[in-house]
C-alpha cells in the first residue's frame, strides 16, 4: 500500500485570463513570488489536460513554503467563471492565506480594492471548540477564484503560523472544497490516496453565515493532511442543500477549473488502483503521461476529478 500513497499536497493551480493580471494581483497584493514561468505545448501536455492543441503559459509562485500554479491558455480559450456563483456550489474552492494580524490583512485588500464576498472579518464562536477564535475572511481574485484569509489563535494551526513575524501574509494553509457527501469523498482522499484525517468541525451560526454569505449555513467539515504540503478541507453543506453541481462539460481551459497538485511515489500503481475504484473518481488523462524535459517539475503524471468534478493531478517526480 506504501506506493499507493500521497508524498504532499505540492501545489494548487488555477487558470486564469490573462497571466499577467493574475501576476500582479498575487505579487503586489498578497505578497506571492514568482519562482518560474514556461510556454508549454505538444502532445504530452494535449494528453495531460485532455484537450486539443494546448498551448499554456504556466507560471509558479510561492508564499512561504507552499506553491500555487497559475496557467493562461494561450488556445483554446476557455469560458469565464459564472458570475453568479455562491459559496456553496459544488466547484466553489479557496486557497486559505494564512496572516500574522487580520485587522491589518483585511485594510489592505481594502485598500487595493478587492472583491469581497464576507461582509467582513468573522471570528468563529467559542462553543465550536475545533474552531475557536479562528478569524477568516473571503474574498476573489481578479478571475473570481475564491481565496480566504485566515488567522489561528495560539494552541490552533500549524505552530508556523504563531512565529513572530515582519511578514503580513505568511503560507497557504489549506484549500477548500465542495463537496455532495462527505463518505464518498472520503473513500478517495483517505482510502484510496491515503490522505490522514486532522480535524473535524461542523460550523453553524450567524458567524458562518456573513463568512460565506450563504443564509442558514451550515457546514460538516473534514480536514486531511497528505505528509508534507496544503491541507485538504471538505465542505459538505447540510443546509441548504441547493449547491449546484460542477458542469459535466468543465474542462481544463475554463477558469472554474483548478487543480490539486498531489506527489506520489508511483504514478502507475495509482492509476491502476483508481480505475480499480471508478465509482470514486473520473480520468481526464488518457492515462499516465510520460512529461518531455520535465518542463513543469514532473517526470510523469496524469489528471482525475473526484466524485464531485473537482480535478487532482497526481505527479511523479
Amino acid at each position: 500500500m506504501q506506493d499507493e500513497r500521497i508524498v504532499a499536497v505540492e501545489s494548487i493551480g488555477m487558470t486564469v485570463a490573462s497571466i499577467e493580471r493574475s501576476l500582479e494581483f498575487y505579487s503586489k497584493v498578497l505578497s506571492f513570488e514568482k519562482i518560474s514561468d514556461v510556454e508549454v505545448s505538444g502532445a504530452a501536455y494535449e494528453q495531460l489536460q485532455g484537450l486539443p492543441n494546448v498551448q499554456m503559459r504556466v507560471v509558479q509562485m510561492q508564499l512561504g513554503s507552499e506553491l500555487i500554479e497559475l496557467t493562461q491558455y494561450l488556445t483554446p480559450k476557455g469560458r469565464p467563471i459564472p458570475t453568479d456563483s455562491r459559496s456553496n456550489d459544488l466547484w466553489f474552492q479557496h486557497i486559505a492565506i494564512a496572516v500574522s494580524d487580520m485587522d491589518k490583512a483585511y485594510q489592505h485588500l481594502q485598500k487595493n480594492q478587492t472583491q469581497n464576498t464576507s461582509t467582513e472579518p468573522q471570528q468563529l464562536p467559542n462553543w465550536n471548540k475545533a474552531a475557536a477564535g479562528i478569524q477568516a475572511f473571503y474574498f476573489k481574485d481578479p478571475d473570481g477564484h475564491d481565496l480566504e484569509l485566515i488567522r489561528y489563535p495560539p494552541g490552533k494551526g500549524d505552530a508556523r503560523w504563531q512565529r513572530q513575524t515582519d511578514k503580513l501574509f505568511l503560507g497557504i494553509d489549506h484549500t477548500a472544497i465542495v463537496i455532495s457527501d462527505s463518505e464518498a469523498s472520503l473513500k478517495l482522499y483517505h482510502n484510496l490516496l491515503g490522505m490522514e484525517p486532522t480535524g473535524k468541525s461542523e460550523n453553524y451560526g450567524t458567524e458562518q453565515e456573513h463568512l460565506s454569505r450563504v443564509p442558514n449555513a451550515r457546514l460538516q467539515i473534514n480536514r486531511l493532511s497528505a505528509p508534507t504540503g496544503i491541507g485538504i478541507e471538505l465542505l459538505e453543506y447540510l443546509n441548504p442543500q441547493d449547491g449546484r453541481p460542477i458542469p459535466s462539460d468543465i474542462r481544463s481551459n475554463d477558469l472554474i477549473h483548478r487543480q490539486i497538485t498531489l506527489v506520489v511515489r508511483d504514478a502507475e500503481a495509482i492509476t491502476s488502483l483508481s480505475f480499480a475504484n471508478a465509482q470514486q473518481s473520473t480520468f481526464v488523462s488518457s492515462g499516465v503521461v510520460e512529461m518531455p524535459e520535465q518542463t513543469l517539475g514532473f517526470k510523469k503524471g496524469f489528471l482525475l476529478k473526484d466524485p464531485d468534478g473537482h480535478a487532482l493531478r497526481l505527479v511523479e517526480k
